[in-house]
């Protein structure tokens, strides 16, 4: 399963595809700011507030808020930091596959008909194929346009569904990415990036 999900993420930062708006989308600095709802992680390195866009992603702000909001994700972890230079890369959390916290898979929502691209701070779904993202997301610590969708490129050119940015805690989301990593837990491209110990999520509700 991890295998799968590392394939997909280093064939779309091979491609590096500028980010598409679709004709309807609004830019980011575009977006109606009263429309977001915001969510906050509790975690063991610190609060994460969220701001999530219903309106330009209603099918993933519904998912994530479902889990919000019956507690599936009180209790997970941070458990992966894809690093690069300083301050640059990912942070990874979610239930990894446990079943007796997910629901069903999703459809996808793709950056080119959502307008919102993976800048410094977003908030987006991981997947394996186009509409199996259940409960694990990603947050940038730096802008990651190739993880944008790519209508034009080949193969698995869909991306990762965006749905909304930190306002708060992107010192938490650093201090997560910079947090101690397993040099031998991982496959693959994975390997080394799986974070031990793992940052705790102790919480996650809406802020209103």
């Amino acid at each position: 399963m991890q295998r799968l999900l590392a394939a997909a993420f280093l064939a779309l930062l091979l491609a590096s595809p500028l980010p598409v708006l679709a004709q309807n989308a609004q830019p980011d600095a575009a977006r109606p700011e009263a429309a977001l709802i915001r969510v906050v992680l509790q975690t063991s390195e610190g609060a994460i507030t969220l701001a999530l866009d219903p309106v330009r992603a209603p099918i993933t702000t519904a998912n994530f808020l479902k889990y919000v909001d019956s507690k599936k994700l009180d209790g997970i972890t941070f458990y992966r930091a894809m690093k690069f230079s300083a301050g640059e890369g990912l942070i990874q959390g979610g239930a990894r596959g446990d079943p007796a916290r997910l629901f069903p898979p999703i459809a996808h929502e793709p950056t080119s008909q959502t307008g919102i691209s993976h800048t410094a701070g977003v908030i987006s779904m991981a997947r394996y194929a186009p509409g199996s993202a259940t409960s694990d997301f990603f947050i940038t610590a730096s802008p990651m346009p190739s993880l944008d969708a790519n209508p034009s490129g080949e193969g698995d050119n869909a991306g990762f569904a965006a749905f909304g940015h930190v306002v708060e805690g992107m010192d938490v989301v650093q201090r997560i990415l910079d947090a101690p990593t397993s040099p031998t837990e991982g496959e693959g491209v994975m390997k080394g990036q799986m974070l031990e110990p793992k940052i705790a999520i102790v919480a996650a509700r809406r802020a209103n």
